[in-house]
């Protein structure tokens, strides 16, 4: 039977959402609502869904739903569709403070509701294959570089795009992190628009993460350092190659990687917990970890330029 899924934020991530979930045979696109009511009608007239004129209208048409509006409002609208009992996934970052990623993914909890987070690489098919290719890492480079896109800009690029990487990082090493030595500074935003931090891990695993949303490129790689070799991948190409030591040379192998859209396997992978009740791969838990991380870089970042004159 499918389930009735809806959408809260039709901004250009929610837009992809409908697109995908319209065309997912194991849900019922049923409903989406946004605060510009004429943006919603036209989503529900492209997708022949209902346009709720209220979030009180939608939670009663849904039986799951994503949430993907600003960061601020993830929080009060996460509550109100939990305690209607609505299995949820919200876009990364989970909330806005650590604080209510605990207290949401508490109320998950004591709902009963799935919660997943949007963390969407962790569904690139180069995680995957990262995944099978692993033994332990020893060393790990993440570069995340965009143009300036004028969204997201109540957050720095940690919070926005960096997340990304901590939460995969974090998912890799599987260790408390010892140390955190971070820099960033803002050149268009309030917030950071370049930053760069060095992770060191109780078991001794260190990760050196990127993060710009001022490139003239795109670029989102990861290189991981294990004993046996490396393995170099690109999440946007979804392509890779492994490095290898082989009776004394170095050799070069290309990695199978079979292509997929990412957003697409998320939102089905959220559909099918929500329809079966299992945990998600990114659960409030995953997303409140990264949060945590990325909060304390924000914060280590924003002393440091503190006691810094930028003029």
């Amino acid at each position: 039977m499918k389930i009735r899924v809806g959408i809260v934020g039709l901004g250009h991530i929610g837009k992809n959402h409908a697109r995908i979930l319209s065309e997912l045979p194991e849900c019922e696109l049923a409903a989406v609502y946004d605060t510009n009511a004429d943006t919603a009608r036209e989503i529900a007239g492209q997708y022949q869904t209902h346009a709720a004129a209220t979030l009180e209208e939608f939670a009663a048409r849904v039986e799951a739903a994503t949430i993907a509006t600003p960061t601020p409002t993830h929080y009060p609208i996460a509550v109100q569709l939990l305690e209607a009992g609505k299995h949820l996934l919200v876009e990364k970052p989970i909330t806005e403070t650590t604080e209510d990623a605990r207290l949401l993914v508490e109320l998950s909890r004591e709902t009963g509701r799935i919660l997943q987070v949007g963390h969407v690489e962790r569904f690139n098919p180069v995680m995957s294959k990262l995944e099978e290719l692993l033994t332990r890492p020893r060393f790990i480079e993440a570069h995340r570089l965009s143009p300036y896109s004028f969204r997201s800009v109540e957050i720095g690029v940690v919070l926005d795009l960096m997340i990304h990487d901590l939460e995969i990082i974090l998912h890799l090493v599987r260790s408390p992190v010892k140390s955190i030595d971070a820099v960033g500074v803002p050149v268009l935003s309030r917030g950071e628009d370049i930053a760069t931090v060095r992770l060191h891990f109780e078991n001794g695993c260190v990760a050196n993460v990127t993060a710009s949303r001022i490139s003239p490129e795109k670029l989102r790689k990861i290189r991981v350092f294990q004993r046996e070799g490396y393995v170099s991948l690109d999440y946007q190409n979804q392509s890779g190659e492994i490095y290898r030591l082989v009776n004394g040379q170095i050799v070069r192998e290309q990695v199978e990687i079979e292509k997929d859209e990412p957003l697409k396997r998320e939102l089905a992978a959220f559909v099918e917990c929500a329809r079966q009740g299992a945990r998600p791969k990114v659960s409030g838990f995953e997303g409140a970890a990264a949060l945590e991380l990325a909060a304390e870089i924000t914060r280590r970042i924003e002393a440091h330029s503190a006691s810094i004159d930028f003029e």
